[in-house]
């Protein structure tokens, strides 16, 4: 009954999002967000399609998951992430005060095409990260309601993509809009019922999970909070997904919508930690990356609604990576030509590839999504310099920078080598990430302020 009911509302889902998908596209619409009628998105069309798509299903998995090991910590620790919304809005600000229309345009001006090269390798690889975080959880999710089932993992994984893929190539970033607005309303609805329960439910006390270790001590989940501050400033930056659309609105719609969307992700990013944390104090087994454990926990209707919860989240993020894909491979890398085919294609690369490496079941996917926070580091230094201290940089301090990020992601992802054991404090992952993010940012503001001269005003 309970894989029938998640089922039903995962075909809802779909009818609906294909129901509010543009019925004509156009290429504005498709690589730009604008309406049928050829307006841009009004302010709460914005926040929640912001929301929506950054809440994703990993996300909401990570944040319990921490919440689990390492309690409140861990759950702040993860919602400190969201922070880059302020970081990201402020960022958007400064670059279309100069007149830039994307991150890309502001780099090209700046550091010609090798720099933007560097930077669209790495959000190329953000968004297919994208993609194959949020299909792991929807295998995650059916392999628990479906164990009898072998096939059912894999199965719903590429129906998912399938699924998401059609309508997110019908009308792009319009369609990924307009489906995002229905898509966050019903994970609002489904998750606020799901808490509510939560706080009612026997035994919960909301000042023992506010003040919980965690099942590993809170420690580790301190460690990552300074790793997050470390990565909030760049972290915005390379994914395209929020940059796309800091340039869809006016400037004052944009700012707004920033603002309110850090408040409501950061919001439901701690509600849904708390679900770990209480499987931590009441002494439960991990299991299934908590899936397994909230099924033995919650009563059936509630784990529906959990699952429920991150299976929209899941799709709401794949729509919009889709779209973001399409854009970079035909307006940034100019691959394919400026038509609807041109940016259907370039998604169904980006959904076969992010498919066929969910597929694969490897570890190194979980360590792929956590190494694209290190390798955007790069921009923090050329950030700060060029749009707070009003400078400009040379592109071979550029360059440093970059190399010493990839560099810093590589050491992170191979931590487990010989080599690189050899390098790194002896410690948890976290302590190595965070010893990894300092060397990376001193090494790149060394070079970017040595590279650096007061930038050069031309008179109009």
């Amino acid at each position: 009954m309970q894989a029938f009911v998640i089922i039903a509302i995962l075909a809802l889902l779909i009818a609906a999002s294909l129901y509010v998908a543009p019925r004509k596209a156009s290429l504005d619409g498709f690589f730009g967000g604008a309406g049928e009628d050829g307006t841009a998105p009004g302010l709460w069309t914005l926040v929640f399609s912001q929301v929506t798509t950054w809440i994703f299903a990993r996300s909401l998995m990570n944040a319990a998951i921490l919440g689990f090991f390492y309690g409140i910590a861990g759950t702040l620790a993860y919602a400190a992430y969201y922070g880059s919304f302020l970081t990201g809005g402020f960022i958007v600000g400064r670059l279309r005060a100069k007149g830039a229309r994307s991150v890309q345009d502001w780099l090209t001006e700046e550091y010609g095409a090798i720099g933007t090269a560097c930077y669209n390798l790495v959000i190329a690889l953000r968004l297919l990260s994208e993609v194959f975080a949020n299909l792991i959880v929807v295998g995650l999710i059916f392999a628990a309601i479906l164990p009898d089932m072998g096939i059912a993992k894999d199965a719903s994984i590429i129906i998912v993509a399938v699924f998401a893929l059609a309508y997110s190539a019908w009308g792009g970033l319009s369609a990924s809009l307009r489906t995002d607005v229905v898509q966050m309303v019903l994970f609002l609805v489904v998750f606020a019922i799901a808490f509510v329960a939560l706080l009612v439910s026997p035994g919960f006390s909301l000042g023992a999970v506010i003040t919980a270790p965690g099942a590993s001590g809170g420690y580790l989940g301190w460690v990552l909070m300074i790793v997050a501050a470390l990565q909030v400033f760049s972290y915005p930056v390379h994914d395209p997904v929020m940059m796309d659309r800091g340039f869809v609105a006016d400037e004052a719609t944009t700012r707004k919508s920033f603002i309110h969307a850090f408040w409501i992700s950061t919001v439901c990013i701690i509600f849904f930690g708390f679900f770990g944390i209480q499987a931590s104090l009441q002494g439960a087994q991990y299991e299934g990356q908590l899936i397994g454990t909230w099924a033995t926990m919650f009563p059936g209707w509630v784990f529906t609604l959990l699952l429920v919860s991150l299976l929209v989240s899941a799709i709401s993020t794949l729509d919009s990576a889709l779209a973001s894909a399409s854009r970079l491979v035909v307006e940034e890398l100019k691959l394919a030509p400026r038509t609807l085919n041109g940016g259907r294609g370039a998604m169904v690369v980006f959904a076969v590839l992010g498919t066929a490496l969910t597929l694969a079941e490897t570890q190194s996917l979980f360590d792929a999504v956590a190494v694209s926070g290190t390798a955007s580091m790069f921009l923090t230094p050329v950030i700060v310099v060029t749009l707070l201290m009003g400078r400009s940089v040379a592109i071979w301090a550029y360059l440093v920078s970059f190399f010493a990020a990839i560099l810093g992601a590589a050491a992170y992802f191979a931590r487990g080598s010989e080599f690189m054991a050899s390098l790194l404090v002896e410690g948890h992952k976290y302590e190595q990430l965070l010893q990894i993010c300092i060397v990376v940012l001193v090494i790149g503001f060394a070079a970017v302020l040595a590279g650096s001269k007061r930038a050069v005003r031309v008179e109009a």
